[in-house]
């Protein structure tokens, strides 16, 4: 038996050639309104939009070395040493979120702007300053902080003993976590800890795309992600014991996976592939094992012993991990760009091992999608719809915020195909909580046009451009930056996109 949100797709279905999706858009069901509670928002992260990146104490990031060492590997050879240099010109930022009117900011903190050595012998005050700066102008304008402690950029001595294929982030996690806690967490009552560990673990343990470009996959991926739920837990059990009975704050772990419809008669394999994919991280953390879901531990197990292994290349979490990482989120943090129809897989999959092949599942494509700048990135709100639905019956119903949603062009100020993507969308948020899911925030990705890590500024995810070339870094907003203020302004979706300019 499967739960109930598998069958979101089959009710599209078409006779054959499995289902026909609608094309970026998505009709209303139940109230127009979101909840008077409901709270918009815009994220950035740090590497991608501050720039600085040697200013005033700043040790350097894996991001910083791999973009200065291989300029060849980011498709238009750039860097973020300076992007929309919001370290020096946050007030630019500002003018933009007061703009808007939104009710929270996601931003990250730059752990090697903290601890430039990736350690607290290094704490750099200068780094504190800029975040307290930060916070407080954002409370002042009445913008919660939501604040991420690790979006992907590593200081580089943590790196050189091995970064997250070592079991020493997790000691090295918990203290930069802990200085967070004491220098923000009397004005931050929002917090995640990571940001998609499975694109890093994967991306930079299993196929050496992002650095520290490691290739052992179905290995070193493994253990990426295992570190990371054991810091996440580890952090997470400092705040509660140390932190909250004074700051009241809630954390979370922002997870990100496509959602899936299945091909003719592949139900059970979209089970499995969300399970691979969503659940990795958010089974041992929100479902009541405490344990990685047991779909993938049963196939790991039995492909590593096929492999001629001793043990399992994903070991089940044991006794104390089991009981801290349990229950370790107070709500769930959701990015979500797009889904995939799946089968399972009429050959085996990627590298013996790797991930891929564990899953052992077909990814497709319709080739009617709406498109965005960027391969991977179409226009399914559907799957946003399915996935809300998932986690309310997968996870107890927990409280959902999206921290990240966004589509990607050229740059252009006429984005209609962004309004159309935030407006399905959102819908699709809307007709989630209309059916019962328990969800309180949405987060737009992203306020600024910014450095898009491999693909670098070739591709612009803002709702407002940067110039890059003005030395001024003057931010412009685009038509979505109007749409998406009226949505907050009148807290329901506008019908029509063509009057905002």
């Amino acid at each position: 038996m499967f739960p109930s949100f598998i069958f979101v797709g089959l009710a599209i279905s078409i006779a054959s050639g499995g289902q026909t999706l609608n094309t970026c858009n998505l009709a209303p069901k139940g109230s127009p309104y979101f909840p008077r509670n409901f709270s918009f928002g815009v994220a950035t992260s740090a590497y991608q939009v501050e720039g600085g990146w040697n200013s005033d104490g700043k040790g350097p990031s894996i991001w910083d070395d791999f973009t200065h060492n291989n300029p060849h590997l980011i498709d238009d050879s750039s860097n973020g040493d300076i992007s929309a240099d919001s370290y020096h010109r946050f007030d630019q930022d500002l003018a933009a979120l007061k703009e808007l009117k939104v009710d929270h900011y996601r931003f990250s903190i730059s752990w090697p702007r903290i601890f430039p050595n990736g350690d607290i012998s290094s704490r750099n005050q200068k780094g504190i300053d800029y975040y307290n700066d930060v916070i407080d102008k954002l409370l002042l304008n009445g913008i919660e902080p939501m604040a991420t402690m690790f979006h992907y950029d590593l200081p580089s001595e943590i790196q050189k003993i091995g970064g997250f294929a070592n079991a020493l982030i997790i000691e090295k996690f918990v203290i930069y976590a802990t200085e967070l806690f004491e220098q923000f967490g009397d004005r931050v009552k929002l917090w995640m800890t990571f940001n998609e560990p499975l694109i890093y673990c994967k991306s930079s343990f299993a196929d050496a795309r992002y650095p520290p470009q490691v290739d052992l996959s179905g290995v070193a991926d493994y253990i990426c992600v295992d570190n990371t739920i054991k810091a996440h837990a580890a952090a997470y059990q400092v705040y509660r014991s140390q932190f909250y009975d004074r700051q009241k704050g809630k954390i979370g772990i922002a997870l990100d996976s496509y959602f899936y419809f299945p091909m003719p008669n592949e139900t059970e394999s979209v089970y499995r592939a969300l399970q691979f994919n969503m659940g990795f991280l958010a089974h041992p953390i929100f479902h009541k094992s405490g344990d990685y879901p047991d779909i993938m531990l049963k196939e790991i197990e039995s492909n590593s012993l096929r492999e001629g292994r001793l043990t399992s290349r994903l070991p089940p979490l044991k006794g104390y991990w089991k009981n801290i990482v349990r229950h370790s989120a107070d709500f769930f943090a959701l990015n979500y760009y797009s889904s995939r129809y799946l089968r399972r897989a009429e050959k085996p999959k990627g590298m013996n091992p790797s991930w891929e092949r564990d899953m052992d599942c077909d990814e497709i494509v319709d080739p009617s999608w709406m498109q965005a700048v960027g391969s991977w990135l179409h226009c399914v709100p559907e799957g946003l719809e399915g996935m809300l639905k998932f986690i309310r019956d997968e996870y107890d119903n927990i409280e959902v915020i999206i921290t990240e949603n966004g589509w990607s062009d050229k740059g252009t100020l006429e984005d209609d195909n962004r309004i159309q993507y935030i407006k399905s969308h959102l819908q699709a948020v809307l007709n989630a909580i209309n059916d019962g899911s328990n969800i309180s925030g949405y987060t737009y990705w992203s306020l600024i046009d910014n450095f898009e890590w491999k693909s670098g500024y070739s591709v612009k995810f803002g709702l407002y451009a940067v110039d890059l070339m003005s030395p001024k870094r003057e931010r412009s907003p685009k038509k979505s930056a109007y749409y998406y203020k009226e949505v907050i302004k009148s807290r329901k979706i506008p019908n029509h996109i063509n009057e905002f300019s």
